[in-house]
């Protein structure tokens, strides 16, 4: 196990060890280390306490292999992306796939677009692709959910285009994950949208921002806004009080900042210390 990458939190990590995290990790936030060294980056996963997480790649393993590694650590993994031409044009791949890796949710994480407008011919479009893949991927066990990334939430008709999409995908067939920081980031709040779309969200990445950062309506930020849970003005707190009576099943904390590997141990530490 090659701990050189990780100086900052060895003690932390070894620390946390001895009890699970209380949600699990996106290992996106980690993208950095593991392009480097990704059996030591995975020990770390699990040393920092985590049991779950979800996929943003492989880097560069086949699919078996990498849940081989996964296993080894004991880590579980929840849900693995799936691009949108995939999902349109070759969803016998995004199963194939889905399967070696073992999970249960497939995740889009971006519908094509041009610009920074979101038309409802966009929004049409993702309808008919997102239920009829996910009906294919029910067929197979697998769930599919939309990562929210905030352009949704201009406004069309007399709500947002988020709202055109919950009334037009069938929940029998694609569901949501919630990306906390881009419900705030168009300026809506976490708590009202689970409050209003309960179940609809049986995914949820966790991630805060700094105080002051400008919102955005593109879907478009800088990663260095990314703060440790607690400290940023998403309302972290509260938004976790009410998940849970909304249905979400699964949390990943999703740090994409230059600074996430110093940031896990004190997101994970504010987590286990709320009531």
């Amino acid at each position: 196990m090659r701990y050189l990458l990780f100086p900052l939190l060895l003690l932390s990590s070894l620390v946390l060890a001895q009890k699970a995290a209380p949600v699990g990790l996106q290992l996106y936030s980690f993208r950095n280390q593991f392009a480097k060294d990704v059996p030591g980056t995975m020990a770390m996963v699990r040393q920092l306490g985590f049991r779950e997480v979800e996929l943003a790649g492989t880097y560069g393993m086949a699919a078996a292999d990498f849940a081989a590694l996964l296993a080894k650590n004991g880590l579980k993994a929840i849900g693995t992306g799936a691009d949108f031409k995939d999902l349109d044009n070759n969803v016998p791949k995004v199963v194939r796939e889905a399967k070696a890796l073992g999970v249960k949710y497939v995740v889009c994480f971006w519908i094509p677009h041009n610009g920074d407008a979101f038309t409802v011919q966009d929004a049409d479009r993702a309808i008919d692709v997102f239920n009829t893949a996910g009906r294919l991927l029910a067929e197979n066990g697998l769930s599919l959910c939309y990562h929210t990334h905030g352009y949704e939430f201009q406004t069309y008709q007399d709500g947002t285009f988020f709202d055109y999409l919950a009334a037009n995908l069938d929940p029998k067939n694609c569901n949501f994950e919630m990306d906390v920081y881009w419900v705030k980031s168009p300026g809506y709040d976490p708590v009202a949208l689970l409050q209003k779309y309960p179940k609809r969200f049986p995914l949820m990445h966790l991630k805060d921002r700094k105080p002051g950062t400008p919102d955005s309506m593109n879907g478009h930020a800088d990663v260095e806004s990314n703060v440790t849970l607690g400290q940023g003005d998403v309302g972290i707190a509260a938004i976790m009080k009410q998940a849970k009576k909304s249905g979400v099943k699964h949390y990943f904390i999703e740090d994409e900042s230059s600074r996430s590997m110093e940031q896990m141990a004190l997101s994970l530490a504010f987590l286990a210390g709320l009531k």
